[in-house]
């Protein structure tokens, strides 16, 4: 029988009643099952087997006598009412920061959800935005998470229009259990991106977030905010399908996103609306381009670019077949067809560095109307 005791990422190490309670109720919002260890001997053993070690104010000043081996990762904690001997105490063990409850909970809560997110993550973020009604936005989105995931990158879909509803039945997932937006809808501050991986549907283990059939249809800024910020933590890609519409909560998305994709069929009123689009856009997007796709009496991809004055991304071509197929349930994802091959060119051209080669615009808070 295996007698090692289970893996933790925290350590929590205080014998002070009142003080566990403050720093188990915060790992418990933080998704963090921690190691206690209430006495110095037990501190001391444990010393380098957790990633975060949270040290009580009634174990600081012991350990400090006994001169632990330097490590990252240690925070001592005490309340507003410890004069500077707490400081003194982190100092002499190596910490590398100091909370007083409860003023710092939400540095101490983001630290629990750092410890449990492992290595931090950048992800690339691309978010992705029609030009007009029926752009084909949302399909191109989903076609470059689906593939995004089987490359083998972590990577996270987020549907952020809640009148659109076209995601769920694309992939089929729309009976899949998991937690939809309406349950995030108070969610704010720091999430954990393990968390909220783990509670979302997936399909092929790429997580999806979208919406319920409820009549919930409107999010604070603050919780996309956080949802993204959590999504960026746990993921490689994160993939945005927004909405045109101006709202500040929209307006977060394309601030965060690495890049924004402005899909736009090549005709005359299509690129008329995209015109009205592109230069709101400008003020929250860092770095904006375009998509043309085919359509009937096309404009050229290049005219597109250059009536936007947007650099040009890829090409989408015309497919007549995918409209028919996403409404059958069947996400038409073949080696060549033409929604494949733009998916891939936006893959390399983002998950690609070197080929990234378009500077991002100044990016700035202006709101997005």
């Amino acid at each position: 029988m295996d007698t090692n005791p289970p893996t933790a990422s925290v350590l929590l190490a205080t014998n002070d009643e009142a003080l566990l309670d403050d720093l188990l109720r915060l790992a418990a919002a933080a998704s963090v099952t921690p190691l206690v260890e209430p006495h110095l001997q037990g501190l001391r053993r444990s010393w380098h087997a957790c990633s975060l070690v949270v040290v009580g104010r009634d174990l600081a000043q012991p350990l400090a006598r006994v001169h632990p081996t330097q490590r990252p990762g240690v925070i001592v904690v005490g309340s507003a009412t410890d004069g500077d001997d707490l400081y003194r105490c982190a100092f002499d063990v190596g910490a590398d920061a100091v909370c007083r409850l409860p003023d710092d909970e939400p540095l101490l809560a983001g630290k629990l959800s750092d410890a449990l997110d492992g290595v931090s993550r950048t992800a690339v973020t691309l978010a992705f935005v029609g030009g007009c009604g029926g752009a084909g936005a949302t399909t191109l989105a989903s076609a470059v998470a689906v593939l995004g995931n089987r490359r083998g990158l972590r990577t996270m879909l987020v549907d952020g229009d809640p009148l659109g509803g076209g995601i769920e039945l694309a992939l089929g997932i729309e009976r899949s259990p998991g937690d939809r937006w309406p349950k995030l809808i108070n969610a704010s501050g720091r999430i954990s991106a393990a968390a909220l991986r783990s509670a979302l549907p997936s399909v092929d283990g790429l997580s999806v977030l979208s919406w319920d059939r409820s009549d919930v249809t409107v999010l604070p800024p603050d919780t996309m905010s956080s949802v993204i910020s959590a999504a960026q933590r746990s993921a490689d890609l994160v993939v945005l399908d927004l909405p045109r519409r101006p709202d500040p909560t929209v307006e977060e998305g394309f601030i965060r996103a690495t890049a924004t994709l402005l899909v736009v069929p090549g005709d005359v009123r299509s690129l008329a609306a995209a015109k009205r689009l592109a230069g709101p856009l400008r003020s929250v997007a860092g770095d904006l381009r375009v998509i043309p796709r085919a359509a009937q009496a096309a404009i050229a991809p290049a005219d597109v670019a250059t009536y936007l004055n947007l650099p040009l991304a890829t090409t989408l071509a015309l497919d007549r077949s995918l409209p028919a197929a996403i409404n059958e349930g069947h996400f038409p994802l073949t080696p060549r067809s033409s929604l494949t091959r733009t998916a891939n060119e936006v893959l390399d051209l983002f998950t690609n560095p070197h080929l990234a080669t378009v500077e991002p615009a100044n990016l700035t808070r202006q709101a997005f109307t």
